[in-house]
């Protein structure tokens, strides 16, 4: 490809040195798992979001599922109770609901910005809800003023899956550090991300920030005295010490994705083409640029013809996927139009502003 969708080598390429010398430092310790490189990074996120405490854990579906788990040790939810999601959003946040014992419940996102519609909330909400999931998909946060005022009239938590939105503010307030508590993925191919799976909670909740703790190590507060019937999902020495050198670069790399997507904002003209938007209070971190196109495979074929890779995110909605055939009678036609129509345009710290031109010269070239 001219253009690849994403290289990971070359995202990372330029911290190898750095990569080097904090492997040598956890070799050289002895020390491998829950050590000085967890804790260092640990408090080195929790003040960059801007909570009290971060909680290393093995990957973000774990790292919400434990939010969940630890809502449920100190008693504020049981098996049984619902978790409102977006319809769009990806699987993993809802198998989280789903794998913590609760019932996840779909609504529908807002078109224009692709996240959860803080207007059809009320109507899922019923006696049993206790949480509200908003997913800030592709990079912006959701609509947390009206959020956790619905939150706090009904006496629900809020709970953010952030693995999109590293960096990302509401209002000048960081992802992360908008709800009750938050799940964060490193996965290679965030924002910030690690060499391999790497997750995190960030919570002001010093009671559920201990339950995680506990939870992801067994349900051990104290080796061998078991307070749960836990986990085992730790963030390991390795990738937390990978996370400490490239949470340096991340509000430069983040810039840089902020700069190619306003070159692809002021750039693409081709009315075939919904450019996404950017809702009023945010700033953007373009995790992904998504744009929609009715024609959404036609266009995918023509970019991989013009050696441009693309990646739908995602081309079958959770309520259409066999792991939930009990949703298949469900019609939810803003998700389905946008798992029909979406396409992400290649995106990173690394791309150059050549390569965005060619990008836009395709898209703008594109008859449909």
């Amino acid at each position: 490809m001219k253009v690849p969708f994403l290289d990971y080598r070359a995202v990372n390429e330029a911290h190898f040195e750095e990569y080097l010398a904090a492997v040598r430092r956890v070799l050289e310790s002895g020390w491998y798992i829950l050590g000085k490189e967890v804790e260092a990074f640990e408090a080195e996120y929790a003040k960059w979001v801007g909570r009290k405490y971060c909680i290393g854990v093995a990957n973000g579906l774990d790292a919400l599922i434990l939010i969940l788990e630890g809502y449920k040790a100190l008693g504020l939810m049981k098996d049984g109770d619902e978790v409102i999601v977006p319809s769009n959003t990806y699987i993993a946040s809802i198998l989280a609901v789903s794998r913590a014992g609760l019932t996840p419940v779909p609504v529908e996102p807002d078109l224009a910005t692709y996240e959860l519609d803080p207007a059809l909330i009320e109507a899922a909400i019923t006696p049993k809800t206790r949480a509200i999931m908003p997913v800030h998909l592709y990079g912006q946060c959701a609509d947390m003023t009206r959020i956790n005022a619905i939150a706090q009239k009904h006496g629900l938590k809020v709970i953010e899956d952030g693995a999109q939105s590293h960096g990302a503010t509401y209002k000048g307030v960081k992802s992360g550090a908008l709800g009750d508590a938050a799940g964060h993925s490193f996965y290679p191919g965030k924002n910030l991300g690690a060499i391999g799976d790497a997750g995190a909670v960030t919570t002001d909740d010093a009671e559920l920030a201990q339950a995680i703790k506990a939870l992801r190590n067994y349900g051990s507060h104290k080796k061998y005295h078991n307070l749960y019937k836990g986990f085992n999902s730790r963030l390991d020495e390795l990738q937390a010490a990978i996370l400490r050198v490239k949470l340096g670069y991340l509000d430069a790399e983040n810039a840089h994705r902020q700069a190619v997507a306003q070159q692809y904002l002021s750039a693409i003209k081709n009315p075939a083409i919904v450019l996404p938007q950017v809702a009023p209070g945010n700033e953007h971190v373009w995790h992904i640029f998504a744009v929609r196109c009715s024609d959404r495979d036609g266009l995918q074929n023509y970019l991989t013809r013009h050696d441009i890779g693309t990646v739908i995110h995602y081309p079958i909605p959770p309520h259409r996927q066999p792991a939930y055939a009990e949703w298949s009678h469900l019609s939810l036609p803003i998700a389905e139009t946008i798992h029909r129509e979406i396409l992400s345009l290649p995106m990173s710290p690394v791309l150059s502003g050549e390569e965005a031109r060619l990008v836009v010269d395709s898209l703008n070239r594109f008859a449909g």
